[in-house]
């Protein structure tokens, strides 16, 4: 052939790389994008609830924080501060009962809605309280508004995220409460400081309507504006006091629980009292407990998704609840280690223990009974364990007023042994393999 004849080869001009990899680059960050909208979207409601519950314990702390203020103030005592206390927990049992059926019934969106409202007005009615009897109107209030809370995340969750992620669910919506005791102390005591505890009350109150417009965002989810559908669930049974699996389900998350709201409520008391800290320094401390437990939610509901994956669900919840049992247990010391560190990081690793206790028990109460009935079981662990703290606060603030803090603080640690203990006898393994195959 004649290579003349054939003219000058023209070798084709390559293209630059970037242009090359161009319409690959941009489907993968298409991918990516679409990927990461969906995750969004499938987890906006469970984030939603993490706020409410994050307002809720906002609105619920601060009268924690300002209690060594108010009572000097009030000439309130500290037995009467474990009655007003009471108030709150004993209307916190009557509102999970009433707003977790009515969850059930109604869907999410608008009882949430009308619960963050009622509870928003009763925070700020604490800044018009002189006494006992006031204090102890708003926090009844308070606390059947707020028992809304629990429930209405538990509900949630069940509803708009598969099994599997569900557990890390719970922890995420739970973990709120945490987050809210920890921004209490540094969002509060500035204003406390500089206005009065009657003004913290009035910019608390007006937190819960910035949440109400944030709720918006998910309503488009109609799993939220709608009632769960009935009669999907394998387990009709429902929720029956003859199953000693739902004695042992209150029992293990009100136990293990008390511990929480023994930091909670009696933390700064001790610190005042005993460690000799003032309203600023309690402010700069008492976030860290909180902190500590927000911690705790995350590893927990990370750690009980895995070991159910890995080792069954009898095996996983045996094996939970004793490492928890037991380490519960340094809590009992911490009234005698003298040093503000010491004692803020003994209550810090106890609130951590605690937010496992709850995402294992409440783990193990979605597994053996009905998701549709996930809204009154989550009103049923938190109304028992308002109802322990309504007999139990009392008992503190009068060892409190006593000097007797070490009792105190080993009756806050042993409970959860006691828990375990009544868990470990209601329940077989049998029984535990019977409703983790159910599950599955």
């Amino acid at each position: 052939m004649n290579r003349a004849a054939s003219g000058p080869v023209v070798m084709p001009i390559p293209e630059p790389p970037g242009e090359a990899l161009a319409p690959r680059s941009d489907h993968r960050r298409r991918a990516y994008g679409a990927r990461f909208r969906g995750a969004a979207w499938l987890w906006l409601p469970t984030l939603s609830m993490m706020l409410a519950t994050l307002v809720s314990f906002i609105d619920r702390n601060t009268l924690t924080l300002l209690a060594p203020s108010i009572l000097r103030d009030t000439g309130l005592s500290a037995q009467e501060y474990g009655l007003i206390v009471s108030a709150f927990s004993i209307a916190y049992v009557a509102g999970n009962l009433f707003w977790g059926r009515l969850l059930d019934r109604s869907g999410v969106l608008w009882v949430m809605a009308a619960a963050v409202a009622l509870w928003s007005a009763a925070s700020a009615a604490h800044a018009l309280a002189c006494g006992l009897l006031g204090f102890a109107a708003a926090r009844a209030l308070l606390g059947f508004a707020e028992g809304a809370t629990f429930p209405g995340a538990l509900r949630t969750v069940v509803q708009t995220l598969p099994p599997s992620s569900r557990s890390r669910g719970i922890g995420i919506a739970y973990s709120g409460g945490s987050l809210g005791a920890l921004a209490t102390p540094l969002l509060v005591t500035p204003i406390a400081l500089t206005w009065g505890w009657r003004a913290a009350f009035w910019a608390t109150g007006g937190i819960g309507v910035l949440w109400l417009l944030a709720w918006l965002l998910p309503r488009r989810r109609a799993e939220l504006s709608t009632p769960p559908q009935q009669g999907r669930d394998r387990r009709e049974d429902g929720l029956r006091w003859t199953d000693r699996r739902l004695w042992s389900f209150v029992g293990i998350y009100a136990t293990g629980a008390l511990p929480v709201a023994f930091v909670l409520y009696a933390a700064p008391l001790f610190l005042d009292q005993v460690v000799g800290m003032s309203q600023a320094e309690l402010g700069r401390a008492l976030w860290v407990p909180p902190l500590a437990m927000e911690a705790g939610f995350f590893f927990w509901g990370w750690a009980v998704d895995r070991l159910i994956a890995r080792r069954g669900w009898a095996a996983a919840l045996r094996g939970l609840f004793v490492t928890l049992a037991v380490l519960s247990r340094p809590l009992a010391v911490a009234g005698r280690l003298g040093g503000p560190a010491l004692v803020v990081g003994t209550l810090s690793f106890a609130m951590f223990i605690g937010g496992g206790f709850i995402v294992a028990a409440l783990a193990y109460g979605t597994n053996a009974f009905p998701t549709a009935k996930s809204g009154q079981l989550a009103g049923l662990a938190s109304g028992s364990w308002s109802l322990l703290i309504a007999v139990t606060m009392p008992l503190f603030g009068r060892l409190f007023d006593g000097r007797c803090y070490d009792t105190a603080f080993a009756v806050a640690a042993a409970t959860p042994l006691v828990g375990f203990a009544a868990w470990w006898a209601l329940n077989t393994s049998g029984q535990l393999a019977k409703d983790r195959d159910a599950r599955e």
